[in-house]
């Protein structure tokens, strides 16, 4: 077997929502979410083993609806929050809900490559315990994002007009809302993500065809890219090392790299998809590293040494200064470093591990989850 062979896990039902255990850095952890109107759906708690490529799962119901989103807690990593759906009375009922993963003794089922996740039925799962629902959201909850540092209690969340910041007491079950910000007239939230700079004091949010910083200090813009795709504006990011930079996706098909002091214009544009590309992810570790995923069923590992916080080193540098030759290794150069096309339906998402810097998993429509690595030729180009 190849070191970089991809491992496939399938769920029984459809799905779109897939995150990193945000809070588990010693071992290998996805959360995935499935969306199914039929059926009780459910919540996948994945265990990977990089060097056996083994899965572990734990399987949990999601009985209030259809997973559209997941995010996890980096202070606690047993508390998640999803953004689900389903239909009550021929009315689509949304909302966000926290939850805390019950503590209960995994049974021996380590899966092989191309294994499934169906074999137990709805009646034997375990259910996930209810911490605290977010009330008072107007139409569907697009997105929830926990604070990077600080003690797990705060988290925002976006619908169709507005952004909330939330407080959450997990000991007395309830989140309260700190405030809001709504948008005016047209223009909806389709995204949010919390920057990790300026003391977590900012969230980046995609609105329409742009994009809208807020400080959560004042419910006020912090800083604004006007059109900044030509379409809808999916997903947005930002570079974990270097405090201005980020990245936005669309349903142009293309990925775009900006300085917000310089909005005008992005640094780079990115034309590797031929549909809709829903997100865009740094490498938390290394930001030369970035990854998309489409609606064209695939997967793009991005290079992008010239816009990150490592220096751009030359093959023909001689570090020891004596004329002495050296074993030549290509640095690394921006553009397209991998396509990973194991994927059939459109991928809603790509995330990378908490715990492992080369390790990513990607999520398509039809449930199958597929966790992949950073070829070693790029791994090497940047350890060495």
């Amino acid at each position: 077997m190849e070191d970089d062979a991809p491992v496939i896990y399938g769920l029984e039902f459809q799905g779109r929502a897939v995150a990193a255990r945000a809070g588990e850095t010693d071992s290998i952890f996805f959360l995935v979410g499935t969306q199914s109107l039929k059926h009780d759906n459910q919540l996948h708690l994945l265990e990977f083993d990089d060097e056996s490529n083994y899965i572990e799962k734990q399987v949990f119901s999601h009985l209030v609806g259809e997973i559209s989103h997941i995010s996890s807690s980096v202070a606690d990593k047993d508390l998640l929050a999803t953004c689900h759906s389903a239909v009550v009375e021929n009315k689509v009922k949304s909302g966000a809900t926290v939850w805390r993963l019950p503590n209960i003794p995994r049974p021996s089922m380590s899966m092989d490559l191309n294994s499934s996740g169906s074999q137990l039925g709805p009646g034997s799962l375990p259910e996930l315990e209810r911490v605290a629902e977010l009330v008072g959201h107007d139409g569907v909850v697009k997105g929830t994002q926990w604070h990077p540092g600080g003690n797990g209690s705060r988290l925002v969340s976006v619908d169709h007009k507005n952004l909330r910041l939330w407080d959450l007491n997990s000991a007395s079950g309830a989140a309260k809302q700190v405030s809001c910000a709504t948008l005016d007239l047209r223009p909806t939230f389709s995204s949010v993500r919390w920057n990790p700079h300026f003391n977590c004091s900012q969230v980046g949010t995609a609105v329409d065809s742009s994009v809208q910083g807020w400080d959560l200090r004042s419910m006020k813009p912090a800083f604004t890219i006007d059109n900044a795709h030509s379409q809808l504006v999916r997903d947005v990011d930002f570079n974990p090392n270097r405090q201005y930079y980020m990245a936005t996706c669309g349903d142009d098909c293309l990925v775009k790299f900006w300085d917000q002091r310089k909005s005008t214009a992005p640094l780079k544009i990115c034309q590797s998809h031929s549909h809709w590309v829903w997100s865009v992810r740094f490498n938390p570790f290394h930001d030369q590293l970035v990854t998309s995923s489409s609606s064209d069923s695939r997967v793009i590992l991005h290079g992008i040494p010239s816009l990150s916080s490592e220096p751009i080193t030359s093959a023909d540098d001689d570090e020891d200064g004596d004329g002495s030759e050296k074993r030549e290794q290509k640095p690394l150069s921006d553009g397209v470093l991998s396509r990973y096309e194991e994927h059939e339906d459109s991928v809603y998402a790509a995330e990378w591990s908490a715990a492992d810097p080369w390790v990513f998993a990607s999520l398509s429509y039809d449930g199958r989850l597929v966790i992949n690595r950073v070829p070693r030729t790029t791994k090497y180009q940047i350890l060495l």
